[in-house]
């Protein structure tokens, strides 16, 4: 069974990056793409090579990094509705790549440092408005405030992109609304620094977060370092959707389906669970992408668009069901 399920998988995610590097306003044929890999003097190499490998190696990295982060902060929170769109952590590091954008700060450096920033000060205010009576977490004031800190920093992303006199700082909208039109390897270059250590160190936490699956009080008494666990966690998370922002936008809802659309066809610890969740994402995020640029060619949609087309209707139903 668990043989099926890896063939499966690693044909699923085959069959999403052919379909990436096929798909765009000049459609490829699977021979041509093939032989864009394989030989740089075929007439498709400058295509698949430079513009669209890259493309889609930075849509499956973005995925699979947001799928792990959305199944990490389920566990840690226990809550099924969990994921860094939802709680403002890509809201708020939207709002810190802005500022460092209007005030003149750019570089590979810059503006990914100041949506860190925002991220861990969104998850900070998020965490502090849950805080019930004795400094208890409640997971669904946790969600609520999560909801009132992105919007919050969205108006003041509307804000600042209005009233900035910065150059190109009103191109940002398209930007915020997420795509990978702008991808390069420097771009997957970049991404990859930023993403490896953090998503290292979940799988590290995979043990713990099977036990905080089962509450703070027991995964203390079963051994787990619950406070390191958290920090680790929401540093991480923070990390890799500050990376996904600063290099392609606000993407939101991929931390929410993947991780139960992994669920539904097994329910594995987070050893292989968040493996799975990641190849998994990169895969749903590069369809995305392919749909964003082919539903209504030669017009491109933001890839945010399709992904919210996909995760509303998976959050409303989550929503019922987890509504007694």
């Amino acid at each position: 069974m668990r043989g099926r399920w890896i063939a499966v998988l690693a044909s699923a995610v085959v069959a999403s990056l052919a379909a990436g590097l096929a798909a765009g306003s000049v459609p490829l044929g699977l021979g041509e793409v093939v032989a864009g890999l394989v030989d740089p003097r075929a007439p498709s190499a400058v295509v698949v090579r430079e513009l669209r490998a890259p493309r889609v190696l930075l849509a499956f990295l973005v995925g699979g990094s947001l799928g792990v982060s959305g199944a990490a902060l389920q566990a840690l929170i226990r809550n099924p509705l969990a994921e860094p769109f939802l709680l403002g952590l890509s809201s708020g590091a939207g709002l810190g790549a802005v500022a460092a954008l209007a005030l003149g700060v750019g570089g590979s450096w810059g503006v990914p440092v100041a949506a860190f920033g925002g991220a861990l000060a969104a998850v900070a205010l998020v965490y502090r408005l849950s805080l019930v009576a004795g400094r208890r977490l409640d997971p669904r004031v946790l969600l609520l405030a999560g909801v009132v800190v992105g919007s919050f920093a969205g108006a003041l992303m509307s804000a600042i992109l209005v009233v900035s006199p910065a150059a190109g700082i009103r191109n940002a909208f398209l930007w915020l609304l997420g795509g990978f039109g702008a991808a390069s390897w420097q771009g997957v270059a970049i991404f990859g620094a930023y993403a490896v250590v953090p998503l290292a160190l979940v799988g590290l936490s995979a043990r713990s977060l099977d036990l905080l699956v089962l509450g703070e009080e027991a995964a203390h008494h079963l051994g787990a370092p619950v406070d390191r666990t958290r920090r680790t966690v929401y540093l991480c998370t923070a990390l890799l959707t500050a990376a996904s922002v600063a290099t392609c936008g606000i993407i939101g809802f991929v931390g929410l389906v993947v991780p139960h659309a992994v669920r539904v066809v097994a329910r594995p610890l987070h050893r292989t669970l968040l493996p799975a969740v990641f190849l998994v994402g990169g895969a749903f995020m590069v369809l995305a992408d392919v749909v964003a640029r082919t539903a209504v060619r030669p017009l491109e949609l933001p890839v945010g668009v399709v992904t919210a087309l996909v995760g509303v209707p998976v959050f409303a139903l989550l929503l019922r069901r987890s509504i007694p």
